[in-house]
């Protein structure tokens, strides 16, 4: 049974006079993505491979995620610029190349790429699709899909959707 997490980037500096591409996380973000971190190393066991967009928002929020993890439970990192704003077909073809020996595998990117994904992959009856697919999703928002499919067919069929994560839905923590 493969498990498929995917998490936007954490929030972005605005105030940065940079390109999309280079834009780092704002103070929130960094400490968003912190949170966010610890609730993925208690809640998504060991996962084996993280791909990531090339961007610097998502390749900071990588790193603050990952700090949060043990480091014996460390994953697989794959840094790629074809994920960086990808589409939602471009996203789902990444993901069918998986080698079948990933079987939890997290995603980190862009809207509206990813949140488009997130829709089309899940399950309509499972609890939490009404608020993904009405919703936003947010910063540091992730989700977690049952797949009990091979990944070269991820896309043909939608998967039970086990947990759609906001910041807001998180504890606060003082840090």
């Amino acid at each position: 049974m493969n498990m498929l997490h995917l998490l936007r980037h954490a929030k972005s500096s605005a105030k940065e006079d940079v390109e999309d591409y280079e834009r780092p996380l704002s103070r929130r973000g960094r400490k968003t993505a912190r949170r966010v971190g610890r609730n993925l190393s208690a809640e998504l066991g060991a996962i084996d491979l993280v791909l990531c967009s090339s961007s610097r928002r998502t390749r900071e929020t990588l790193d603050l995620v990952l700090d949060e993890f043990s480091p014996g439970t460390l994953p697989r990192t794959s840094i790629e610029e074809e994920l960086y704003l990808a589409s939602r077909e471009k996203l789902t073809a990444r993901l069918g190349r998986l080698d079948a020996r990933d079987v939890n595998v997290l995603l980190i990117g862009h809207n509206p790429g990813l949140h488009e994904l997130a829709v089309a992959l899940a399950d309509e009856n499972s609890p939490g699709f009404r608020a993904l697919a009405s919703g936003k999703f947010p910063t540091a928002a992730y989700i977690s899909l049952r797949v009990p499919v091979d990944w070269p067919v991820l896309g043909c069929s939608r998967h039970e959707l086990i947990g759609y994560v906001t910041p807001e839905s998180l504890p606060d923590e003082d840090e």
